[in-house]
């Protein structure tokens, strides 16, 4: 089972100087290959990765001397990177899905980071030797054994971190539960989580809660970059032309960064509750159920379009799937048509004129009162016990539990 590890870093002046340079590289070479792949294709040619690797190898320290400073993984990696987004795309096309083509890199507006092969570093304990620049202290030693794969250097904000992949055997990657229940969970936006057993887990919002903090912060990057431009002899809202950088002062940098901390701070406090409850929902019991919500379509609503991001469905979706695995855990994923909300938990009356205004109902055939949430985590507890209900059978809802895992 390979899984990766990501470790922050804690590395010298001269070091985060080199590892800008080495995302400086990675960036700038997965540029001129997607400029080249573009101009095959545009003369009707089959571009390959492997091809345009060799004709720039051949190349390189003629035409770019500086790359002899950087270690060899830094510039070659991109080209596989550039491989599998190609393919992504044209995979998405034939699933006659939205597809986006690769696009170029640009300096702050892209992850920084760059690839170290298994054979370039070494591991003791806090400690991690990176070539070119030697040994460089992370805040805590690799917790997986096994072989190690390679690993992958990218900065967040103002810290490095590295994420360590490892293909660990299944006897040391399986993990003990310390429950063996059955719970259903409804996913929501008043709480984040509402569990069979009528617990309500609310989402720290970290968004709506830094929101202010964000505004003022834009607004002050903002003005700083106007008056670059008023330097340059631009307008406010008038686009940079291309191929043009504007100067960017000491204080446009401090303030670039004080954005980036912020932004950071939510993606981390976002990963922490959805790290938190997947953890215990996967420990705690030995099946699970939850819907296929669609995600991507729930976002089209732009009233609710942050409320959803804030609390982060996709990644939790995510989550579920691989620490099912690690916790031997039955994953039950029913089909997004599943009507959990509107059928009765009790006697199985389905209430066709639920709408969402409605929190709560009462059903007409047994006279029981529903909170909604409640009520669709009860049912879908019930899909993951042994005798479902009718309505989710494949012969009246198809792909009810295509998403078993595992088997």
């Amino acid at each position: 089972m390979q899984l990766t590890h990501k470790i922050a870093l804690k590395p010298t002046k001269s070091q985060k100087e080199y590892f800008q340079k080495a995302a400086g590289t990675n960036r700038f070479v997965w540029n001129w290959a997607l400029a080249k792949w573009k101009e095959q294709y545009s003369l009707g040619l089959k571009p390959k990765s492997m091809a345009l690797k060799k004709s720039f190898n051949a190349i390189k320290y003629e035409e770019f001397p500086w790359l002899k400073e950087m270690h060899r993984d830094s510039h070659a990696q991109a080209f596989a990177y550039l491989a599998k987004a190609w393919g992504r795309f044209f995979s998405e096309i034939k699933k006659k899905k939205v597809a986006h083509e690769p696009r170029f890199k640009k300096k702050n507006r892209c992850r920084d980071s760059f690839y170290v092969a298994n054979d370039k570093f070494y591991l003791n304990e806090k400690t991690i030797r990176l070539p070119k620049i030697g040994w460089v202290n992370m805040t805590e030693a690799l917790r997986f054994e096994g072989k190690i794969l390679g690993a992958t250097v990218s900065r967040h904000a103002d810290r490095w971190y590295i994420a360590i992949q490892v293909d660990v055997p299944n006897s040391k990657a399986k993990l003990k539960r310390t429950g063996h229940g059955k719970k259903g969970v409804d996913f929501g936006l008043k709480a984040a989580a509402t569990l069979s057993t009528g617990e309500s887990i609310p989402s720290p919002r970290p968004l709506k809660a830094a929101l202010r903090r964000l505004k003022i912060r834009g607004r002050s990057l903002c003005r700083k970059i106007n008056a670059a431009k008023e330097k340059m002899g631009l307008k406010k809202n008038e686009k940079i032309p291309k191929g043009t950088r504007l100067p960017q002062s000491n204080n446009q940098k401090k303030s670039s960064l004080k954005l980036a901390k912020s932004h950071a701070r939510i993606v981390n406090l976002r990963a922490d509750f959805s790290h938190k409850l997947t953890t215990r929902l996967c420990r705690e019991n030995q099946a699970v159920a939850i819907e296929d919500l669609n995600v991507s379509g729930m976002l089209k609503n732009h009233k609710l379009a942050r409320a959803i991001s804030d609390v982060g469905f996709g990644s939790i979706r995510r989550q579920l799937e691989y620490k099912a695995i690690r916790y031997d855990t039955r994953l039950i994923i029913a089909d997004r048509w599943y009507p959990s909300s509107k059928l009765c938990s009790s006697c199985d009356w389905k209430n066709e004129s639920l709408t969402l205004k409605d929190r709560s109902w009462r059903c007409q055939s047994c006279k029981t009162f529903h909170d909604r949430e409640i009520n669709a985590a009860i049912n879908l507890e019930r899909l993951a016990s042994d005798t479902a209900l009718p309505v989710a059978s494949y012969s009246v809802t198809s792909n009810t539990k295509k998403g078993v895992i595992p088997s």
